[in-house]
């Protein structure tokens, strides 16, 4: 998940993205390092003559690989897939014809909140043609998210920022509106509400200690009550909330995790600490926005992309990491060394990798067995007609497998979808995430998990229009669908045993605690990914660029260089809060309750 004002959305940076990464494959590349390298911290001393295996080439290991790189080190990167890992695009195989590139894929879209700042900041840094500010300058502001109703009209809700141009309604768009709200509000009682919002304040308010004791063990369902309000309340509030921001079940979900990440949208929607709008997304494809000029301006600092390279373990012995057996693309085994390895793998595939002895040489790595991951895949549907959504992400919470969707090409201003793309018949992009893989589906009474990819397709269709088309308005025609393309992470669907090569950290409570540091007691050897401790408590790729900073930090520390060290901005305090905050831990120290807390 991830959310500048909507004036730096420019034309001329839609324009840059068409034909950005062809121009950056011309440029000079000594002209390009000249200017890197002008801009590159001072690495002082031995740094220059040190190398780093980056394990992994998603976020953290490409964030890794820029900050290491700008400070002199040697750099090789190992991925053993694709870069840019979960956040990369894809392209459909086959798709394209008539010179056309091939139809884009995705594993989930990409949101870019506000409440980011480490992020952005390394995307300021990309160099993008025609863009003053890098890719940075590729994000766009939708106007408007909903909450799409089954059998009711849709909560829509604007998403103001200075300079942003609101969504065009119609007639019938605004008594659409108006009605939705109006059944939103009588369907949450007023006193359900005002506890709600008392909810908020209390979390708001609670000191640290509180937040990472009491709350971290809190599931947000028990926190908000849920399971004593009504329907609206508890889609809503508390299994809505869950979803798009954890992605994790309501009854399971960490209260300070939930919460935090509520509190800081909460003071984004204000313009509060933010570095942009609520929510942001790319201007075209990901890799052509964002991942190929990084790659592109990483290579040009030095980075050695070794693709297609799998880690299979890293090794111990005398205090250090000593290497990293690796496969060749080709499947031929060797082990590689360097002076620093960065493991920068998703936990689920870091965790296999590290030998008994280097498990035993810090008790942190043990503790990520107990890190819990879940699916969370996405699935694109190509239209031949743009379909009268909403200019926005829209969250289907009456929907058996917790679906969200945004389409895709009114974000794209730089790109006629038709032209550029497939063979000519598609116009559009209907993004979606599925967070539900457990729940039986309304098509053919079974888990996305039972079902065959085909009968997926054809049930998050349906889930969809389901939506969307329930209230007299044909919004999605099956006429209208062209295609459609699932993750390939998915695999084994419809059988015992299916299985997810990409899935996400989830926050059950107790997560927070089992989070091991960027640094660990093997002085050599450092960890970066969105499972680490960082300040945003959220498997983001905020968080992997966060990480990936803390694991340069300290092996920046660990070498004695005099080196800059990398910036790691936490998310936002509000000054007056804290001083609320500073009361609530005299109150928690005596074994008090929240002052506004009423049970």
């Amino acid at each position: 998940m991830d959310r500048s004002s909507t004036s730096r959305r420019t034309f001329m940076a839609g324009a840059a993205a068409v034909g950005g990464t062809a121009a950056l494959a011309t440029a000079g590349a000594a002209g390009t390092a000249a200017a890197a390298a002008a801009a590159r911290p001072a690495a002082g001393g031995a740094a220059a003559a040190q190398s780093v295996a980056v394990l992994g080439g998603g976020v953290a290991g490409l964030t890794a690989a820029h900050e290491l790189a700008e400070r002199g080190f040697s750099v090789t990167v190992y991925e053993r897939r694709a870069l840019g890992g979960k956040a990369r695009s894809m392209d459909v195989p086959g798709s394209g014809k008539g010179g056309r590139r091939p139809l884009p894929a995705e594993h989930g879209f990409r949101f870019i909140p506000g409440i980011y700042h480490n992020l952005p900041d390394t995307m300021r840094r990309i160099p993008f043609p025609g863009n003053a500010n890098g890719v940075w300058d590729n994000l766009v502001a939708p106007s408007e998210m909903s909450f799409a109703r089954t059998g009711r009209e849709d909560l829509r809700l604007p998403l103001p920022w200075p300079g942003h141009k609101p969504a065009d309604l119609t007639l019938d768009d605004i008594r659409r509106a108006l009605t939705g709200l109006l059944q939103t509000l009588h369907g949450i009682p007023p006193h359900e509400a005002a506890y709600f919002v008392n909810r908020v304040l209390v979390f708001l308010t609670s000191c640290d200690e509180r937040r990472d004791r009491k709350w971290e063990h809190t599931p947000w369902w028990d926190f908000v009550r849920a399971g004593q309000m009504s329907h609206d309340y508890q889609r809503i509030l508390a299994v809505g909330v869950t979803r798009n921001i954890v992605a994790t079940k309501a009854e399971e979900a960490s209260t300070r995790t939930v919460a935090a990440l509520l509190e800081a949208f909460l003071f984004n929607a204000m313009g509060r600490g933010a570095d942009g709008p609520l929510d942001r997304i790319l201007n075209a494809p990901t890799n052509e926005a964002w991942i190929d000029p990084w790659v592109k301006h990483l290579r040009a600092l030095g980075v050695d992309f070794r693709v297609g390279w799998t880690v299979r373990q890293v090794t111990y012995g005398g205090g250090r990491a000593t290497s990293t057996v690796i496969d060749d693309p080709q499947g031929v085994r060797s082990s590689v060394s360097a002076h620093h390895y960065v493991c920068a793998m998703p936990v689920e595939h870091a965790r296999r990798t590290w030998s008994p002895q280097l498990r035993a040489a810090d008790p942190q790595l043990a503790r990520c067995d107990k890190l819990e991951t879940d699916w969370m895949t996405g699935i694109q549907f190509y239209l031949t007609e743009s379909a009268p959504l909403l200019h926005g992400h829209f969250n289907c919470i009456d929907s058996p497998w917790s679906l969200t969707a945004i389409q895709q090409a009114p974000h794209w201003p730089g790109k006629d979808f038709a032209t550029d793309y497939g063979d000519g018949d598609a116009v559009d992009c209907l993004s979606v995430d599925i967070s539900e893989w457990d729940r039986p589906g309304i098509l053919y009474g079974r888990t996305a998990k039972q079902c065959t990819r085909t009968e997926v397709a054809r049930e998050v269709w349906a889930q969809l229009k389901a939506a969307v088309n329930d209230t007299g308005k044909t919004v999605l025609k099956d006429s209208a669908l062209h295609s459609w393309y699932l993750d390939p992470g998915v695999d084994g669907l419809g059988t015992p045993n299916p299985t997810n090569d990409d899935e996400l950290l989830i926050h059950p409570v107790g997560t927070f605690h089992n989070r091991p540091r960027a640094a660990t007691a093997i002085p050599n050897f450092f960890l970066a990914g969105d499972y680490v401790s960082v300040d945003i408590d959220l498997a983001t790729m905020e968080g992997a660029n966060a990480s990936a900073r803390a694991a340069v930090n300290a092996l920046l520390d660990r070498t004695g260089s005099a080196a800059a060290r990398c910036t790691i901005t936490p998310l936002f305090r509000a000054p007056e809060i804290e001083v609320l905050k500073r009361h609530d831990r005299t109150r928690y120290r005596l074994g008090l309750r929240n002052a506004l807390d009423l049970g």
